[in-house]
Formats: structure tokens, sequence, C-alpha cells
């Protein structure tokens, strides 16, 4: 298998695989990065051929509080989208968003589950999500006094200790954190940073416009709309989204699959094998 990685906006990484296998566009959620797909991208590449993207203002595409809006970085996935025909979309996307606000209902094409795996979604707002994530969204919701505190977080910790407080929150079991996945983080957040592409408004922007997307309940009717097969993903153990979330967006819809993982909020990284068994064999039809 071979690994590479492109400057080219937006900045993605390919995982290799099969010439003749699907195309997997694997996309983050807030404050994640194409890092977050270290163990999962190579063992999808068995049998697809997986690409992992940053978002605008995310990893090492560069961007700012507006363009890290959600429909601001939905605009550019669909041109990417556009130019990589026949990808499919497993990823969290913003915790699912951008999938919806340019690909929402209409069938796939003949012969193509086209509509993504979501691990772990943040499904809505308010009773969907638990303490931590209220606490930190809320953090960046206060106004000047909210990017001054995350900036200030960020310089009295080093790349190591911030990922892994982080991690230990989006994880239900911080051992089961593979030291390949730790260093790939660490090293994206030191490169990241002394090249200037971490800006604390980018996060702040996109957490905004994450809550006023939920608040005005859009996604929830965008969701009902949606018609295409969908596999959704989400772990038992979250400690930011409710698992009752995915229980309600899954409940009397005959196409979407919906299966509870023994995790946190990210499956995808706590548990990639599992992960990427079920991913594969959703992809091909196959009942896991």
């Amino acid at each position: 298998m071979t690994i590479a990685t492109s400057r080219r906006l937006p900045h993605r990484v390919e995982f290799g695989g099969p010439e003749d296998g699907p195309r997997v566009v694997l996309v983050h959620g807030l404050g994640g990065s194409h890092a977050n797909w270290a163990a999962l991208g190579p063992l999808l590449a068995a049998t697809t051929r997986p690409v992992a993207v940053d978002l605008a203002g995310f990893g090492y595409t560069p961007g700012a509080r507006k363009t890290a809006h959600v429909a601001a970085n939905a605009r550019p996935l669909a041109r990417f989208l556009r130019g990589d025909r026949g990808a499919r979309r497993p990823g969290r996307q913003l915790d699912g968003r951008h999938d919806l606000d340019h690909h929402g209902g209409g069938p796939p094409r003949p012969g193509q589950r086209s509509r993504p795996p979501r691990p772990g979604p943040a499904l809505g707002t308010g009773r969907t999500f638990r303490p931590a994530a209220i606490a930190g969204i809320a953090t960046a919701l206060m106004p000047i006094v909210g990017p001054r505190l995350l900036t200030r977080r960020r310089s009295v910790a080093d790349a190591r200790q911030r990922a892994l407080s982080a991690l230990s929150i989006c994880y239900s079991d911080i051992s089961r954190l593979a030291d390949v996945q730790l260093d790939v983080e660490v090293e994206l957040t030191e490169t990241a940073e002394a090249e200037g592409l971490t800006p604390v408004a980018a996060y702040v922007g996109a957490a905004r416009s994450l809550v006023l997307h939920g608040a005005r309940r859009r996604h929830r009717r965008e969701m009902a709309a949606t018609t295409a097969p969908v596999l959704l993903l989400h772990g038992t153990h979250d400690r930011l989204v409710s698992v009752t979330a995915a229980d309600a967006a899954t409940r009397g819809n005959p196409s979407r699959r919906y299966q509870r993982q023994d995790g946190g909020h990210v499956p995808h990284m706590e548990i990639p094998a599992e992960t990427a068994h079920t991913i594969t064999a959703w992809l091909e039809g196959k009942d896991t």
C-alpha cells in the first residue's frame, strides 16, 4: 500500500488501494483533519481507494473564520467530489452535515451506494449533545473571551498534551489509542502550527456555524428527505453526542442501516478494524 500526500487544495492524503476499487472520500468533523483517518484509511485500502481531505481551516488546508463555516466548506468539497467522479463519501463531514447540504435527497446512480457511512455525526443540538461537547462549543461561542481562552489553552500545552486531552474525550477507552494514530496527530499539529495553518478563528467560525445550522433544524428536514442508502455508525459510549440521537435518526427509515459500536465518539479511530469491516461489507451490499 502507498500513502501519498498532496498540498493541492483541499489538501488530501491518498491511501492507495486497487485500481479498480471504488473511490472513497474520507471527510473529518469539527476540529479534525486527515490525520483522523490514519488507522482506518490503510484498512479500507484493501478493497477501495480511500482519500482523506482537510476542510478549510483544518489540517493543511488554510482557512479563516468565514471559510470554515458549514456552507462555505460544503462548496469546495462539492467541487472536489465533482472532480472525482464515482467517489463514495464515508466520513464525518463536519459532523454529517456537508453531504446533506449539497447531496441530500435523490436516488444513487445504478449500482452505487452513494451516501456516506457516517461514524457518529452530530445529529442535532440541545439534548443530543452531552456536557463535554456543550462545554467545548460554549467556549467557542463566547464573544472575544472564547477565542482568547482557546488561544491560551494552546499556548500552555504542547502538541502531544493537547492531542491526548482531545482524544481522551473522544475515545471511550483511551488505552485503545494506537501509537501511529497519536504520532500522526502530533506531527500534524506541530507542522501546521509552524506554518500558521491552525487559526483559532477557523475553529470558532466552524463551531458557531454548526450550532446555528442545528438551531434552525434544517438538518432534520434534510435528513428526512434523504432516500438514498445510508450507513450510520455510532459509539454506544459516545461522551459528546447521545446515542439516542442516532436511534431517532434511523427510526422508521428502511433506507438507513444503523449499527451501534462498542466505542466512543470516533469509532473509525478507536476500533478501526471493526469499522472497516462494517463499511466494506455495506459498500459490497453484504450484511455484517
